[in-house]
C-alpha cells in the first residue's frame, strides 16, 4: 500500500520529458544553461585533486559554517552561532523534507499558502501529519485574515515561500507585521520560511525572516547555494533555525544523509570569499528585464514579477483551454516548453496562468520570444 497514493511523476519532470521528445526550448524547469562562474569552477577543478573528497562533519564543513555566519551577518546583520543553528544541507529540498520529519508529529496541521512549491506536501504526509491548503489572493497576496481562520487547535506550523516560486511575488512590510501578530496568537507554532531566491529579487527588495526578531525564535529559514550560484546540480543549501529545534533536525539529518558533498561545500566556502551576492539581483533584473522586453509585442500579458527567476504570464487572449493542455500545445505546435501554474494549486485551480524560466542564455531567450511571438 502506497504512502503517497496521490503522487504521480512531477509536472516539472512531464514538461522537460515532452520538450526533449519534440526538441522544444526547456523553460519549464528552473535550472540555468549558461555556464558557470570561471572562478568557482577554476575552484573545484583545484580541489578535485586535493584531499578533500571524505566525510566533512555532520553539520558541515567548518570554515563554510563560519562563512555562512558571516554571510547572514552581512545581508541581515544578524548573529548565528556557526557550531549550533546553521546546517548544510543536500540542497533546499533536503532541508525542507528534514526539517518537518523531525519537528512534526501525527495528527499535527501545517499551513501552505497555494500555489505552492510541490515539496512540502509530501514529507508532511510521511510524518502523518495534514496539509492545510490556504489559497493566496488572485494578485497572489496574502489574505491574512482566511490564512488566520485556517488555524486550530493541531496547527503547527505554517510554510512561507519568499520570494515565491511560482509567481514571483515578495511578502512586503505589512505582511509580515500580521504574521507576526497572527503568530503571537499562537505561540506553539513554527515558522518555516523558504527563501531559496533571496538573492533574486528586482524593485522590492527582499525582506527575510532572519530581519525578524519577533520570529527568530520559532522560525526554520532555508536558503540555497544551488540557486544563488547557478549549480542547482550540485544541490547544496543551508538551514538557519533556533538550537532547540536544530537540534531535533540534525537526528533525522544525520540517518538521512549524515554529511553532504564535500568538495562542494569546501569549493562554495572558498568561492564565498570572493563573490559579491549582491550582484546577482542585478545580473536576473538584466535577463527579466530582457525577456518581458522580447514578449512585449506578443499576445500573452505579462505579470509582475518581483523576485526569481520565473516569469508568469496570463494567455487568456489567446486560448479557452485549460494550462495543461495549453502548455503541452505550446511543446508540441511551438516548441516552447512554460509550466502550468494550476498544478500549484491543491484544487488545480486554472487561471489561464503559465511559468517560464527566464535563467537562460541571450540566444535562447531570443529563440523562445521568436515562437511565442507568432501564437
Amino acid at each position: 500500500m502506497s504512502k503517497l497514493p496521490n503522487v504521480t511523476t512531477s509536472i516539472f519532470t512531464e514538461m522537460s520529458k515532452m520538450a526533449s521528445e519534440h526538441n522544444a526550448i526547456n523553460l519549464s524547469q528552473g535550472f540555468p544553461n549558461f555556464p558557470v562562474d570561471e572562478r568557482l569552477t577554476e575552484i573545484v577543478s583545484r580541489l578535485a585533486l586535493e584531499d578533500v573528497h571524505q566525510y566533512t562533519p555532520m553539520s558541515g564543513y567548518p570554515p563554510l559554517l563560519n562563512k555562512i555566519a558571516a554571510l547572514v551577518k552581512s545581508s541581515y546583520n544578524r548573529n548565528i552561532l556557526p557550531e549550533t543553528e546553521i546546517l548544510v544541507t543536500a540542497g533546499a529540498t533536503q532541508a525542507i523534507f528534514t526539517t518537518l520529519l523531525a519537528l512534526l508529529k501525527p495528527d499535527d496541521e501545517v499551513i501552505i499558502l497555494d500555489p505552492s512549491y510541490d515539496c512540502y506536501e509530501a514529507p508532511i504526509l510521511l510524518s502523518q501529519a495534514k496539509p492545510i491548503r490556504v489559497a493566496l489572493n488572485d494578485d497572489y497576496t496574502p489574505n491574512w485574515n482566511i490564512i488566520d481562520s485556517a488555524f486550530s487547535e493541531k496547527t503547527k506550523m505554517i510554510i512561507i515561500n519568499n520570494p515565491h516560486n511560482p509567481t514571483g511575488k515578495i511578502l512586503n512590510e505589512s505582511d509580515f507585521e500580521k504574521l507576526e501578530s497572527l503568530l503571537e496568537k499562537y505561540p506553539d507554532v513554527l515558522l518555516l520560511s523558504d527563501e531559496v531566491y533571496e538573492y533574486i529579487t528586482f524593485e522590492q527588495k527582499h525582506i527575510s525572516t532572519h530581519t525578524r526578531k519577533k520570529l527568530l525564535d520559532r522560525c526554520i529559514t532555508v536558503s540555497s547555494f544551488g540557486k544563488s550560484f547557478h549549480v542547482t546540480g550540485w544541490k547544496i543549501g543551508y538551514l538557519v533555525a533556533p538550537n532547540y529545534l536544530m537540534k531535533e533536525i540534525k537526528k533525522v539529518h544525520q540517518f538521512l544523509v549524515f554529511s553532504v558533498n564535500s568538495i562542494c561545500q569546501i569549493a562554495v566556502s572558498e568561492y564565498l570569499a570572493l563573490v559579491d551576492v549582491n550582484e546577482i539581483s542585478s545580473f536576473y533584473q538584466e535577463k527579466r528585464d530582457y525577456f518581458r522586453a522580447l514578449l512585449k509585442n506578443s499576445r500573452f500579458q505579462l505579470m509582475p514579477c518581483e523576485g526569481t527567476y520565473f516569469q508568469v504570464v496570463s494567455y487568456a487572449d489567446i486560448s479557452n483551454e485549460n494550462d495543461v493542455d495549453f502548455c503541452k500545445r505550446l511543446i508540441i505546435d511551438y516548441g516552447v516548453a512554460a509550466i502550468p501554474i494550476s498544478t500549484f494549486y491543491e484544487n488545480g485551480k486554472d487561471l489561464k496562468l503559465i511559468r517560464f524560466c527566464f535563467a537562460k542564455d541571450d540566444l535562447t531567450l531570443a529563440e523562445a520570444a521568436r515562437r511565442l511571438e507568432v501564437i
